[in-house]
């Protein structure tokens, strides 16, 4: 029969044309969606396309659109770390919707060894996606300058020093993690500590300046251990030289909610109360806050909403729209009975 498919031969627009007995240009229309095409000669097309089995072959479109109608959402983490990480999660949630309502494709690339970044990195540059968000890029991060190398349209989350001029959408880590760290000095603790991760990001440096700046005069160096990671096992770890270092310890910041749940199972293997001997604070107000007992205070920030508007900073790009090219979101401080 005329237009059926044969020997495993991919069905055309030829072979669609044919079996509805309408011309190729208003086949065209239709699968295009346009305008001026009548409903008798919409339904044909559509009957003829399930009747031979057209598929859109979209990589033709492709090629004379110059666009692949995908957007790369990048996170630069350790594999073992991100499905643990639910700001991660949330972050994607909310890319792809926007994405999605837009008929964009979400591609998700985890860089976690440097073998990764320089895939990624030709993967960029062979115009695969039509632009990029980048999740926890650190300073000196290869895929930031080949980002800006290319001109690529581009969203990042998070601001890191040495990429000024890729559009970024963030919140305030600095300013967050002071109002935290103040609110529980009100509670009259008087030697706190802190567990600083990612300290090779923005965030991670912003949070350790706020914790800072709340102490003020009582800060001391001796009290913050570093780790690379968000992780339990940082927590876990960083508690337990806290405790060597300092015994008599009555708060504790952790610069993620991870981070906290980790010390907090520590102080409860070795006996110490929360909040009764220790207050704890977190950040991210993520599932992890309310797996610790007790619930763990700390600073809110709207994953979600970052996914969004990362996703839009970048569709704004692609249709030549005015956008903001730093945008801040508002958090917000979760008190609970941890502190």
């Amino acid at each position: 029969m005329a237009g059926r498919r044969t020997g495993g031969r991919r069905s055309t627009i030829h072979d669609v044309a044919a079996e509805a007995g309408i011309s190729r240009g208003t086949v065209s229309r239709v699968l295009n969606n346009e305008p001026y095409v009548s409903e008798t000669a919409r339904k044909a097309v559509q009957e003829a396309v399930a009747k031979v089995g057209y598929v859109r072959n979209a990589a033709a479109r492709n090629l004379v659109t110059q666009r692949s109608r995908a957007i790369a959402l990048i996170i630069h983490e350790p594999h073992s770390l991100v499905l643990d990480d639910p700001n991660i999660g949330n972050i994607l949630i909310g890319t792809n919707a926007v994405l999605s309502g837009a008929d964009y494709q979400l591609v998700t690339l985890m860089i976690d060894s440097q073998r990764d970044s320089d895939r990624v990195v030709e993967y960029l540059r062979g115009g695969f996606v039509d632009g990029a968000i980048v999740l926890s890029a650190r300073t000196g991060d290869p895929i930031s300058a080949a980002i800006a190398e290319l001109r690529l349209p581009a969203s990042m989350v998070g601001h890191p020093s040495d990429a000024p001029d890729i559009p970024y959408i963030g919140i305030d880590n600095k300013a967050a993690a002071e109002a935290i760290v103040t609110r529980l000095r009100e509670t009259g603790r008087t030697r706190i500590g802190m567990l600083a991760s990612g300290l090779d990001r923005d965030s991670g440096l912003d949070r350790l300046a706020g914790f800072t700046a709340a102490l003020g005069d009582a800060f001391d160096p001796d009290l913050v251990v570093r780790h690379p990671f968000y992780s339990y096992a940082a927590g876990a770890e960083g508690m337990e030289q806290l405790l060597a270092r300092e015994p008599s310890i009555d708060g504790l910041f952790a610069a993620s909610d991870a981070v906290a749940a980790g010390a907090m199972d520590v102080l409860q293997r070795r006996g110490v109360r929360v909040p009764d001997d220790i207050g704890v604070i977190g950040f991210d107000d993520s599932s992890w806050a309310l797996r610790c007992t007790p619930a763990l205070s700390t600073v809110h920030q709207p994953a979600e909403s970052l996914g969004r508007e990362a996703a839009q900073q970048v569709l704004d790009q692609l249709a030549g729209a005015d956008f903001e090219r730093s945008l801040i979101l508002p958090t917000q401080i979760t008190w609970r009975a941890s502190a």
